[in-house]
């Protein structure tokens, strides 16, 4: 199970280099080298399971996170790609996306920025005050989160996403509708950015 991973709270523009690479070196470098370490194992015996961490935030960005969302939906892109590549081998990929959990994530375990510009108090600023109020408060279970894997990982029809909390599955659903209406807001300019079929 490839587990590593913390929250930085910044703006975007607030942002320092050194801890963005730091939180990126963890989320998914640190991942990314987990699975080639243990994919050689996994091709000989052709099988196994490899179970990404993601979350929520690997499909749905927020204010205040944006640094983290960049490393989440890394791992996303990475994992999709990979479960098409071991999938012929007989190795299955399982991304787990979890919402709010009950787990230090948005406490002690966080980065914060030093600084904070009054242009962003009204966004960044409330979500960071509102996220460290509500550690220790989440709905989601951990116990009851990794049975959910396990039992995902043994159901023999292993998929590749697994939402995990109500949350998740809320604000997962949102995002699809959200796809849906841009795609379409743009279809005519979407559609006409293509050579005429006569031209093709």
């Amino acid at each position: 199970m490839n587990n590593a991973g913390y929250g930085y709270f910044t703006s975007i523009e607030e942002g320092e280099e050194d801890k963005i690479r730091a939180q990126f070196e963890t989320n998914f470098f640190g991942l990314v080298n987990m699975i080639q370490a243990v994919l050689p194992g996994m091709r000989a015996q052709k099988s196994g399971h490899i179970v990404n961490f993601s979350s929520i935030g690997g499909l749905r960005a927020f204010t205040s996170t944006g640094y983290y969302h960049a490393t989440k939906f890394a791992v996303e892109g990475l994992s999709e790609s990979l479960s098409q590549e071991v999938g012929p081998l007989g190795i299955k990929v399982l991304l787990v996306e979890p919402g709010p959990f009950r787990t230090d994530w948005a406490g002690r375990s966080t980065s914060r920025t030093e600084t904070q510009l009054d242009d962003y108090r009204e966004t960044v600023g409330k979500r960071m005050a509102a996220s460290l109020e509500g550690s220790g408060k989440q709905a989601g279970d951990p116990v009851r989160g990794s049975q959910a894997i396990i039992e995902a990982v043994v159901s023999g029809d292993t998929k590749l996403r697994l939402l995990l909390g109500e949350m998740a599955y809320k604000l997962a659903n949102e995002k699809l509708d959200m796809l849906k209406e841009n795609f379409e807001a743009y279809k005519e300019l979407t559609l006409g950015s293509d050579f005429p079929e006569n031209e093709r």
